[in-house]
């Protein structure tokens, strides 16, 4: 049951949602155009950062008013496509906020929860699929603390608009982690469509929030756009999810 003031936050969100019509969302899924309208309401009343610490812009409210915000967009008619378009804003960046350092998170967050920037999340992989400790994307440290990342990622959502990148990568062998999910690491880079090939998968809905392939070759990532520590990232990731 919904207290008094979880109430008040879905009256509030379905009164927001109400701008954008059935049609406004059926046109959208017919052309496969992101719904920027949409997104840049949002943005701009505040609701991005209805999760994030207030340090950073965001409301300081919960993991559950922000679950109640996201199923009124989808009653509202925006369904999957409405909730989808704005999903990592609200969730995705959980991992900065838990084990970023407090540049990173100066950084990284305020963009995203004003809408100044958009971002997409590289998980999952072909060869892959949930069994995420067998991602072959490997992250390789050079000398000078950057990274190198090269791999392929598949079913990430809003590449085709996003201007960052939070990717997950090996930088441990799996043969050489005391346990499989250890080696992996977690990045929050730009998204350098020079080094990202991006090609959408078309499916049979959702069309208005793009859903692709990722190929990476060679991705220069700053040492300050790895999260936390090397090796830890699958626990990072959870935080996220």
């Amino acid at each position: 049951m919904l207290s008094a003031e979880q109430q008040q936050l879905r009256e509030a969100m379905l009164r927001q949602c109400s701008e954008f019509s059935d049609e406004y969302w059926s046109e959208h899924d017919r052309s496969g155009e992101f719904p920027e309208d949409f997104y840049r309401a949002i943005a701009d009343a505040g609701w991005l950062g209805i999760a994030m610490p207030s340090e950073v812009g965001g409301s300081g409210l919960g993991i559950t008013e922000a679950a109640v915000m996201m199923q009124a967009i989808a009653e509202s008619g925006a369904g999957m496509s409405g909730a989808s378009a704005i999903h990592i804003n609200i969730f995705g960046l959980n991992p900065v906020v838990v084990f970023g350092t407090e540049a990173q998170k100066q950084r990284m967050l305020p963009p995203l929860l004003s809408g100044a920037e958009k971002a997409c999340f590289a998980v999952t992989e072909a060869n892959a699929g949930h069994n995420t400790a067998q991602i072959s994307t490997r992250a390789e440290r050079q000398p000078d603390g950057s990274y190198r990342i090269s791999g392929d990622k598949i079913w990430t959502s809003t590449a085709q608009v996003a201007d960052k990148v939070l990717i997950l990568a090996r930088t441990a062998p799996i043969e050489a982690s005391k346990r499989k999910l250890d080696g992996l690491s977690l990045f929050y880079t730009e998204l350098d469509r020079s080094r990202i090939e991006v090609r959408l998968i078309h499916k049979m809905g959702r069309h208005a929030v793009d859903s692709n392939m990722l190929f990476i070759e060679d991705l220069a990532v700053p040492a300050e756009d790895l999260i936390g520590e090397a090796g830890k990232g699958f626990e990072y990731l959870l935080h996220g999810l």
